[in-house]
């Protein structure tokens, strides 16, 4: 008979310290890569394997790739995480008040995305230590997520074997995320002329003034209740007393209708194109005429999920199995999931219980963690009928 549904809390928490102190920045994954190989290993994976997406990425390593056949006949499932975490993210050292963690130093935590590892592995070793029956469990662990979801970007989607999965990244607990934007990234730059800003001032044609001019005629933040425009940075100029010849800015368009993305990145060219065409010179005298470079580059897909879909389905099922409630919730960022999606693979993002997230009040809960390992669990044994409402074993 299968036992209760039982975490080994500590366990758990020794698992989660160990991920985070150890370091693993964006691009530099290659330490967590090899930790994470070890303890898969050692749990019995039938395949672990390494891409070779870091000719692209610039990361020292690829993406992983662990596999375990299952011991029942039923469906498989994935489940992603990603290894990397954004700066400040060296000498992370642990502080657990409770049985809350923390930053024990001016570092991040990591526990965007630790805590969904180490979800996974206490999910694997209870499974395996008590011969709990479970379809086949993939698990991807990506790297550069947080500067691009590059390596989700760069994986061969053929890897991944199992038909839904789900992405464990995102704040709060109980919560799965069914919906996210797709992304166009925007680089502008406008050409003017220089020239020296107290002796001919006529001859120069100021770039900063013109983009400035398209700026305040752009749509800016909330635009309706899909979508979003941001401009993030602005750069230009060598000098104040140079007219400046050239300035860049980068911004982003957001909207979970892709058609809708598109218009507002036309609305956001056509600006920028209509300001640079309607210059005028009032003396007569500027020794050139301004330019307009415009890149839009899509950053990633639209994510959308309905409820009546087979990975959505099923979650509520496994949750229903162990007594648990669940909230579906759209998000308004960007994550592996997108990508995934866009590869033809169902996955819906599980909120992991992290908070403050990209900063170094960072904190999670490891009441949470057990909850999330809970679900993981039941996602990977609810075709098998094996718990009832309580987490029983039936």
């Amino acid at each position: 008979m299968t036992p209760p549904l039982v975490i080994n809390r500590e366990r758990l928490a020794a698992c989660f310290v160990l991920l985070c102190e150890t370091d693993s920045p964006s691009r530099e994954e290659g330490k967590i890569a090899a930790l994470l190989k070890g303890i898969f290993s050692d749990l019995g994976a039938d395949e672990i394997l390494e891409d070779d997406s870091a000719r692209v990425t610039g990361s020292d390593s690829g993406n992983l790739f662990i596999r375990f056949r299952g011991t029942a006949e039923a469906e498989g499932i994935f489940f992603c995480c990603h290894m990397d975490t954004v700066e400040p993210a060296r000498g992370v050292k642990v502080r657990r008040q409770n049985d809350t963690f923390f930053s024990a130093g001016d570092t991040v935590l990591g526990s965007d995305d630790k805590s969904g590892v180490a979800a996974i592995i206490e999910t694997i070793r209870y499974l395996r230590e008590n011969n709990v029956p479970h379809g086949p469990i993939e698990i991807v662990l990506t790297t550069c997520e947080e500067i691009g979801l590059l390596g989700a970007k760069s994986l061969d989607p053929a890897m991944i074997n199992a038909k839904i999965g789900y992405a464990l990244d995102s704040t709060g607990i109980d919560t799965v995320i069914i919906g996210a934007p797709a992304a166009n990234h925007l680089e502008i730059t406008v050409e003017g002329v220089a020239a020296h800003a107290g002796l001919h001032p006529e001859w120069g044609i100021n770039a900063i003034t013109l983009a400035a001019r398209a700026l305040a005629d752009i749509p800016q933040g909330r635009i309706g209740d899909q979508s979003t425009i941001n401009i993030g940075t602005i750069e230009g100029g060598v000098a104040s007393n140079i007219v400046p010849e050239r300035v860049t800015v980068v911004g982003e368009i957001r909207s979970h209708s892709e058609e809708y993305l598109q218009q507002l990145t036309d609305e956001v060219q056509r600006v920028f194109e209509r300001v640079v065409q309607e210059w005028d010179d009032p003396s007569g005298q500027a020794r050139g005429e301004p330019g307009l470079s415009f890149t839009a580059r899509p950053e990633f897909p639209v994510m959308k999920l309905d409820r009546a879909d087979k990975v959505i389905r099923h979650i509520g099922k496994a949750a229903r199995s162990i007594g648990l409630g669940l909230s579906y919730k759209i998000a308004g960022g960007g994550s592996d999931a997108n990508i995934l999606n866009g590869y033809g693979l169902p996955t819906a993002i599980i909120a992991t219980g992290m908070n403050h997230v990209h900063s170094t009040d960072e904190q999670v809960k490891l009441g949470d963690m057990e909850k999330l390992t809970r679900l993981l669990i039941a996602l990977a044994t609810a075709w098998c009928g094996i718990w009832d409402r309580k987490g029983k074993s039936v």
